[in-house]
């Protein structure tokens, strides 16, 4: 990303050298965290109705999608209640609102032999779902808008936010007691990566909504490319600048809005 003449305004966030060994802690305790309530039989959501025939599954992914999240939190929500838990989750908020960069806040804390005092992580969820009933369903979803993400990681440059992406089956069956249609939501696949590592390659810019819409091509299917706080604000920049109607003058004028420049 070149900068031209305002390169030395430009605000570079700087990240702690412990990143990428929390970014990897928090995944993996999300991972087994998903994992273990997936082993335990904890992976479906059923839906009892009083209607006769069968349960509506057209459009079912609009139903789904907030029901996963609650669920996610839920399963997160359990483990925190535990005092000295084995994956070190003290705290779990739940997004206020859709705008919310994070569906899930999970709060970690971390003590070893080498530390006096414990380190605490945040990890910021963000949930997606995906019906493998429906073609391309949740394939290439909207995450966040270019300037929310950018001013996020410009605030915190160990912002650490984790993208997690939930296959399901969705089927109707009719409950034995009552003869009425039940729905349930199966949950069978997961995947999960830290947004920061996410290859050029994944994701782009869609310019149609606000200051652009962050978009995976295909969220189940990525790869993974390590690289600074710093580095990933230029790779947005430039998505952002190479994105549809999208000039340096745009990229200018957001930048003073937003304060990304001294």
């Amino acid at each position: 990303m070149d900068y031209g003449n305002y390169k030395s305004r430009v605000k570079i966030p700087k990240e702690n050298p412990l990143y990428a060994k929390q970014s990897d802690f928090v995944l993996k305790m999300i991972n087994k965290m998903v994992e273990d309530s997936f082993n335990s039989g904890n992976k479906q959501i059923i839906l009892d109705t009083n209607i006769r025939g069968e349960f509506p599954l057209d459009n079912i992914n609009k139903l789904a999608a907030p029901l996963i999240e609650s669920w996610a939190a839920t399963v997160f929500g359990n483990v925190a209640q535990l005092s000295d838990n084995e994956f070190s989750l003290i705290n779990i908020e739940v997004g206020a609102n859709r705008t919310d960069l994070a569906d899930v806040i999970l709060q970690f804390k971390r003590t070893n032999e080498e530390q006096v005092n414990p380190s605490y992580i945040t990890g910021n969820v963000d949930i997606k779902s995906t019906a493998d009933t429906i073609k391309n369903s949740g394939k290439g979803p909207n995450i966040t808008s270019f300037a929310k993400i950018r001013t996020a990681y410009l605030e915190d440059p160990d912002f650490i936010f984790v993208i997690l992406s939930i296959k399901y089956h969705p089927y109707s069956e009719t409950n034995p007691v009552t003869g009425m249609a039940k729905g349930v939501i199966d949950l069978h696949d997961f995947t999960s990566y830290d947004f920061k590592y996410l290859s050029e390659r994944d994701f782009s810019i869609n310019p149609a909504l606000g200051t652009g819409q962050i978009q995976i091509k295909d969220i189940h299917y990525v790869d993974v490319t390590p690289r600074t706080t710093w580095e990933l604000v230029q790779v947005l920049d430039q998505k952002y600048i190479n994105s549809t109607k999208r000039t340096f003058e745009n990229w200018i004028e957001e930048a003073i809005k937003r304060k990304w420049i001294k």
